[in-house]
């Protein structure tokens, strides 16, 4: 038998019991009861406290060991969840685990029981009043209820048995803390935006208590457990409770260098919609973003976040003289040394998931705070040299605003619709002066979308304001995202990885690759506005040199018929508009992102790249249907078309590249979505980079219309047999259902060589076998002459044969090249 007093320890396999149990051992032998025995320097009885006979058979086991008399016993074991929902665990292992504890013991010698409780149990207080003993017991939510209810157990159960319920505060030291509080500390840390979102009383608190003051007061309260009868409530924290918003800008000031860590606060009802809709959506694609870790903040801290909780101790200095020998205020530098210090291990001590770049950064061997600092600076410097963007915008968001009085807008919604979006421009571009509210960049990039869209969307017939409208709205989306520093990449995207991806011999994204693009969907917006012009009766004709109207009209040309034909007037707004929508969002999309956007910026290539494969599509088929379903031609749509098809194969490789990045990113082991949407680093060094204009005007031209893209002799000899069939209506009289086949074989035929042209999409010439073969049977399917015949024949079996040699590829692709046959 011991010749020390025992204490036994709940929960001693623990964190917090493994340290009481050090403290204690010197005078008292130590004993623990846990779910878990754990690889501890004392005894620890294997048991399930929401099981009554497991209680009562490990106890026995303790008496046949240990001896009947038990000198404290210190109940550190509970469930704890910050989920807020009352889940079953509370009610099994708090109340009813600590009412079998303490009916198992009462046949034992017991000293003194001591119940590990929680300030929240009280009431809380307001700013500058605090609580003591005497303060009601009103829990707000389950956790504290739990633990009320067990209160409320242990003295039905105890007998005589001495009872001290140590309400103690949110405990901390320089490593860990309360999950308020360590969540708090890494919302500031990663400058989340939600770290400046609060939705109680700036001013309210909640004491702390150190680790080390907090084991001392257990410590006090066994060594005088002589002086305890009958039900005890002793609060154990510091006596001040340092406000919320003080405690951001301490923190923010540590963290970042910032003394003033601005603090909105929201309405409580807003800032729960807003926390339960966040946990609503969390579900949809946990995985792919962040591993299904369900948001901190939950719609019931919302509801207390005006709770105050400071400390009246005078029961702690008198009968425990305990006072904290710690103050949270004095070892917040100390907290923040040791997450800078080793964010990695903060975070997995404190169990919360770390930002991407913390791991991240880790496995590339990267020093992770010294990556944020460094990415902190670059942005910060970026972004002041780029401010006058946001200015500018401002200014036109103030010209959208009055435009509607100056140029006089007629149409009600039109007029409303441009005041409220110039002054959301005005407020966004604002708020995008500070380098870290890069959300509001995107928000005016939205609203000068909107911009754009407005006066097609009303059917405006004021010309000045549909021009005003649509070049403001360009301007205004390109100065907001186009300018540095990029928008949106994750900070490990931004500070390393290489610009050419693995195994390609060229960068997709530089500004020489982009630039064809851009030009050319330019080219397709003016034609568009063009031909908007007049579908919304700003302009009383078009020019069209070649093609005439349709016999039922003919004081219209064939492009002015083409876009007052049914097919046009279906759609609900002027089509021509439309496309020059989708023309103008091409261009200023094509100057977002650096030249490694392929991996900093996936989804704007990936948006990129769809708004070119279907307006190319809508393009296509428009053209091909003008003569078979409305009889005559339009040669600007044409134009256009022209357009759009040669953008095609100029686009295909930095969309692939995009596409080989995500999979290699996530086999590798990344989020999916995460990669997607913010980008990621990848293999190969990160270079020095040089500006790609700084050469000769040659090598610069050269880079731009030449990179991936390229016509080998078979494919230019198949485009002009192609092409020869749009015209087969002149050459060979083609009439009826003939000239209609020549006419939408040649299109599709020439659209497949178009795309063809790009090396990635090489082996899509193998689609012109089942056109050769169709223009092969077509003279045999419809009214065709003799040297129609002859030359239709010719034709099919020339796409057929000219399909198979792929010629030269002149530039690598990683993996995707042995796909290129």
């Amino acid at each position: 038998m011991p010749t020390k007093p025992i204490v036994l320890i709940t929960g001693a396999a623990g964190n917090l019991g493994r340290s009481l149990a050090q403290a204690l051992s010197g005078r008292y032998s130590i004993v623990g009861l846990d779910t878990r025995t754990g690889d501890t320097d004392y005894p620890v009885l294997e048991v399930d406290l929401s099981d009554a006979k497991s209680v009562d058979d490990a106890l026995a086991r303790f008496r046949q060991e240990h001896g009947n008399t038990i000198a404290s016993v210190l109940h550190l074991a509970a469930f704890f969840d910050f989920s807020g929902e009352d889940k079953p665990q509370y009610r099994a292992v708090n109340v009813e685990g600590s009412r079998n504890l303490v009916r198992s013991l009462r046949g034992f010698d017991v000293e003194q029981f001591v119940y590990s409780g929680t300030m929240l149990v009280h009431a809380p207080g307001r700013p500058g009043e605090r609580i003591d003993e005497s303060t009601p017991i009103e829990p707000g939510w389950a956790y504290p209820k739990s633990k009320a209810q067990a209160e409320d157990a242990i003295r039905q159960e105890r007998g005589e048995m001495p009872v001290v319920f140590l309400h103690l505060a949110g405990v901390y030291d320089e490593k860990t803390s309360v999950p308020t509080f360590s969540n708090q500390i890494a919302r500031i840390y990663e400058r989340d935006f939600q770290s400046h979102l609060y939705s109680g009383d700036t001013d309210a608190g909640q004491a702390m208590v150190h680790r080390e003051d907090m084991i001392d007061a257990f410590v006090r309260t066994v060594d005088r457990r002589e002086r305890f009868t009958g039900e005890t409530v002793i609060l154990v924290g510091e006596e001040d409770a340092i406000g919320y918003a003080d405690l951001q800008d301490r923190l923010g000031c540590l963290l970042h260098g910032e003394d003033d860590w601005a603090t909105i606060r929201l309405p409580s009802a807003l800032a729960g919609a807003g926390a339960w809709a966040q946990d609503k959506a969390e579900p949809v694609v946990p995985d792919a973003l962040d591993g299904g870790e369900r948001p901190f903040i939950q719609p019931f801290m919302t509801r207390m976040a005006s709770d105050h909780y400071a400390l009246d101790i005078t029961r702690a200095r008198t009968l425990l003289g305990w006072e904290p020998r710690h103050r949270l205020a004095d070892k917040l530098p100390a907290i923040v040394a040791n997450l800078k210090s080793d964010p990695a291990a903060w975070y997995a001590a404190n169990k919360i998931s770390p930002p991407a770049f913390v791991e991240e950064a880790e496995e590339i061997g990267r020093e992770p705070e010294a990556l944020r600092a460094e990415y902190e600076r670059r942005r910060r410097a970026q972004h002041a040299d780029s401010r006058w963007a946001h200015f500018i915008n401002a200014a036109l968001g103030l010209w959208i605003l009055v435009q509607p009085v100056i140029v006089e807008v007629t149409e009600p919604l039109l007029f409303w619709s441009e005041v409220v979006l110039g002054a959301a421009l005005i407020v966004f571009a604002t708020l995008s002066l500070s380098w870290q509210l890069t959300w509001a960049r995107w928000a005016q990039a939205g609203v000068a979308a909107l911009i754009m869209a407005v006066p097609f969307l009303f059917w405006t017939e004021n010309p000045a304001a549909f021009l005003s409208d649509t070049l403001v709205g360009a301007f205004a989306f390109g100065l907001a995202v186009g300018t540095r520093p990029e928008p949106g990449p994750s900070i490990l995207a931004s500070m390393t990885g290489p610009d050419v991806p693995p195994g390609w011999s060229y960068n997709p994204s530089t500004w020489t690759q982009r630039i064809p693009i851009i030009f050319l969907a330019l080219i397709g917006l003016l034609v568009a506005r063009y031909l908007t012009a007049y579908q919304l009766g700003h302009i009383s004709s078009v020019w069209d040199p070649f093609f005439p109207g349709l016999p039922d009209d003919p004081s219209k040309n064939g492009t002015e018929a083409i876009i007052t034909s049914f097919v046009s007037e279906a759609f609900p707004i002027p089509d021509a508009a439309l496309g020059g929508y989708t023309y103008a969002l091409e261009v200023v999309t094509g100057l977002v992102g650096s030249r490694a956007r392929w991996r900093t910026m996936p989804w704007m290539v990936f948006l990129f790249g769809l708004m070119i494969a279907p307006l190319g599509v809508v393009s296509i088929f428009f053209v091909i249907i003008q003569p078979v379903m409305i009889g005559t031609w339009a040669t600007l749509t044409l134009v256009g078309a022209a357009a759009m098809l040669i953008q095609i194969p100029y686009s295909l490789d930095e969309l692939l590249a995009t596409l080989q990045f995500v999979r290699r990113r996530a086999k590798a082991g990344r989020p999916w979505l995460r990669v997607f949407l913010f980008g990621d680093t990848d293999e190969g060094a990160r270079p020095e980079r040089r500006d790609e204009f700084d050469r000769g005007p040659g090598e610069v031209l050269k880079g731009m219309w030449a990179g991936g893209v390229n016509l080998p002799w078979n494919l230019v000899v198949a485009g002009l047999a192609a092409l020869s069939l749009l015209f087969t209506r002149l050459t060979f009289d083609a009439q009826g259902a003939m000239a209609d086949a020549d006419h939408i074989i040649g299109f599709l035929a020439l659209t497949v060589i178009s795309i063809a042209a790009a090396e990635v999409a090489r082996p899509l010439r193998y689609l012109l076998i089942p056109l050769g073969l169709a223009q092969f049977a077509t003279p045999f399917l419809f009214e065709a002459g003799t040297a129609h015949t002859i030359a239709s024949v010719l034709i099919g079996v020339a796409l057929i044969g000219l399909s198979f040699p792929r010629g030269r590829i002149h530039e690598s692709y990683g993996h995707w090249d042995k796909r290129i046959v």
